[in-house]
């Protein structure tokens, strides 16, 4: 580790997470605006379900790690909703052991220290014809990926959360509040997520930190910026006198989260 120590986000779920990180991806836009501010570390599996969540979970958060996360962000179930294949194979999950696997993963979590926080992100919508078009041209078999059984794995998380006293943010509902969320939100494939709809789950996620009665709060205006005093060493500003210090400013960003 190097230090200063700063507050521990951590990304854990399936492709929605590992493909954050991509070109306006709402993970990449997470660590932009907590640069100086907490690491976030991701720990995105592509193709992973909540069963195989659940196999590792002890290994990407062991108990007695020295440094227990501030905030872990949780996203399975797109995966687990997908209906089952005759080879019994593939990544479905029958409701009741997807409920069942996400309590297991939130106790795991909430045990890992009195400090650590989390939020639980629903399955979002899919355009489904997208989803078909490019199942029919790719190289797996039939993929039954549906609204239908997204809103209800995301029903039956957000369920839970509620039961448990875990922070959720109903991805299924809030990106589909856009008019055009059927061709803005989506990549090629009608399943993960654009730099609009990353947008949604960026502002979303924010809306709950903000909110949250959490001490202490992790909300980035309410965390300190790492080395933020002045100094002689920045440019020199157009008196000539003082040097500008740009350690809290947000100007290139291109949206300016609140």
């Amino acid at each position: 580790m190097v230090g200063p120590p700063r507050p521990l986000f951590v990304l854990f779920g399936s492709s929605i997470v590992q493909l954050s990180y991509s070109e306006g991806g709402w993970g990449a836009t997470l660590d932009e605006i907590y640069a100086r501010k907490a690491d976030i570390l991701l720990r995105g599996y592509s193709g992973w379900n909540s069963r195989r969540a659940l196999q590792i979970v002890d290994k990407v958060f062991p108990k007695d790690a020295a440094i227990q996360p501030s905030l872990v962000i949780v996203y399975f179930g797109g995966n687990d909703s997908i209906g089952p294949h005759s080879s019994g194979l593939g990544p479905h999950v029958p409701l009741p052991e997807y409920i069942e696997n996400m309590r297991r993963i939130a106790i795991h979590l909430k045990n890992l220290s009195e400090k650590t926080r989390i939020i639980f992100l629903s399955c979002p919508p899919v355009n489904e014809e997208m989803v078909r078009e490019r199942a029919s041209s790719g190289i797996y078999s039939h993929i039954d990926r549906t609204n239908e059984a997204g809103r209800r794995y995301s029903e039956a998380c957000l369920e839970l959360c509620r039961e448990m006293d875990v922070k959720a943010i109903d991805l299924w509902t809030a990106i589909q509040k856009r008019d055009d969320w059927l061709t803005a939100c989506f990549t090629e494939d009608g399943i993960h997520l654009s730099s609009e709809g990353s947008k949604i789950v960026v502002e979303e996620i924010l809306k709950v930190l903000k909110e949250a009665e959490w001490e202490p709060c992790l909300h980035w205006k309410s965390l300190p910026t790492e080395f933020s005093e002045d100094s002689p060493y920045y440019l020199v500003t157009s008196d000539e006198k003082t040097t500008g210090n740009p350690s809290e400013r947000t100007l290139h960003w291109k949206i300016q989260w609140d």
